[in-house]
């Protein structure tokens, strides 16, 4: 998909939003909704969305949205950091399939590194349910 189009409301973050599809819930507030990337490309590997949002990329989100979305991102980061001690954090985000977009709803990545440990391909292997659950209650508990 392009840069330009339509937002797809059966898309799986709105699905994911509307409570139809299950998700490894890290974080929720009023503005944003964070869960554990499915087809994590590391350990930690955790998204970021707006709640209240029909953007399919950055370059169509209202400033209003993109504010309280970005403060999200850095306190599940934050806490991504308290939790798994990553060596780093690669903090992403697509606009378009060219550029590695998958779903077409805004969404950030933050991915936690390691020194020494190849980063997976995105939208790699699915992870084990149990596995992405654990992770997402140690990062949760670590949320300021």
């Amino acid at each position: 998909m392009s840069l330009d189009g339509t937002y797809d409301e059966a898309n799986i973050f709105a699905k994911i939003l509307r409570g139809e599809v299950p998700a490894a819930k890290v974080f929720e507030d009023e503005h944003v909704f964070s869960f554990m990337d499915a087809f994590p490309q590391s350990k930690g590997h955790t998204l970021v969305i707006p709640k209240h949002s029909r953007a399919r990329n950055y370059l169509e989100e209202e400033p209003q949205i993109l504010a309280p979305l970005m403060l999200g991102v850095q306190r599940v980061a934050r806490a991504i950091r308290t939790a798994l001690k990553p060596d780093g954090l690669m903090i992403s985000q697509f606009n378009g399939a060219p550029a590695g977009q998958t779903v077409f709803h805004l969404h950030v990545h933050i991915i936690p590194r390691w020194d020494g440990v190849a980063l997976g391909r995105h939208g790699g292997g699915m992870a084990d349910v149990n596995e992405l659950k654990a992770l997402a209650s140690r990062i949760a508990a670590n949320i300021a």
